[in-house]
């Protein structure tokens, strides 16, 4: 509850900015409208040919594509800006703001920035996930939607983990920026099930770069292809990245000088 009541806050905050710019949610909603139409006009080409995709039905990808849209408009309202901003206050020495206040450093970190109009993709991710739960009809069991939703835990917070480990970097180097820019770029790998990809870039999507988790897994359980272990391991990873997230944080911040020291 003290989490969403900061994040409210810092949303009514991105809320406030932005509506003076009203114009920028329709250059949003038409730039999300193209990118999902061309994801599912890619999809529709595909299976134009073939009936099934490495044993995945049309209406499972399509699960999945509104699975990605969903965790990267997530990221993007929230994570992203506000990994952005912190790079640049550790760059800049002004994080001592941050750090001086009665709450957790790493939690004010992670949602100082909310672009509050990227939530047009979040939105747009669970329309699609809703007419693909449609479309598979009765072959959707109520376990299937508990395995889900804990997937879909699950694959939030590895890569919510991810992007404060390497954020993180910047007590330690000038410039990371790009780094995030890689990885957003390889996030678009997740539009497609890594069960597709060869085997080194199967490996390397699941546990190198963990988009697999993030996408792939919590589609699998929809589509009725996830198993138990697979769900636990998920669970696994994602704690141990949080953890792994937490002692950066601190170390870093230990290590941190800033415009006051």
């Amino acid at each position: 509850m003290r989490f969403l009541r900061l994040f409210f806050v810092f949303f009514r905050i991105g809320a406030m900015g932005e509506l003076a710019y009203r114009a920028n949610f329709f250059l949003q909603l038409l730039e999300s409208a193209v990118d999902l139409g061309t994801a599912l006009g890619g999809l529709a080409v595909v299976f134009s040919y073939t009936s099934t995709l490495g044993g995945w039905r049309p209406e499972e990808v399509a699960a999945l594509i509104g699975v990605f849209f969903l965790v990267g408009g997530a990221l993007r309202l929230v994570v992203q800006p506000s990994m952005e901003q912190l790079i640049e206050n550790v760059r800049e020495g002004t994080l001592d703001f941050m750090l001086t206040k009665p709450e957790d450093s790493q939690v004010l970190a992670s949602i100082q920035r909310v672009e509050i109009w990227k939530i047009t993709d979040f939105f747009l991710g669970i329309a699609v996930i809703i007419v693909a739960l449609i479309r598979m009809g009765e072959r959707l069991g109520a376990l299937q939607v508990v395995e889900f939703a804990a997937a879909l835990v699950a694959g939030g917070v590895i890569v919510y983990s991810f992007w404060i480990i390497l954020a993180s970097l910047s007590f330690w180097f000038v410039r990371v920026e790009n780094i995030l820019v890689v990885f957003q770029s390889v996030y678009e790998a997740g539009r497609w099930p890594v069960t597709l990809y060869p085997g080194w870039l199967r490996i390397g999507l699941t546990f190198l770069v963990p988009i697999a988790f993030a996408t792939t897994v919590p589609a699998q359980a929809l589509a009725g292809q996830m198993t138990w272990q697979t769900l636990a391991e998920a669970f696994a990873l994602a704690a141990a990245l949080f953890a792994a997230s937490r002692f950066l944080w601190r170390a870093g911040t230990r290590h941190y000088s800033g415009a006051s020291a």
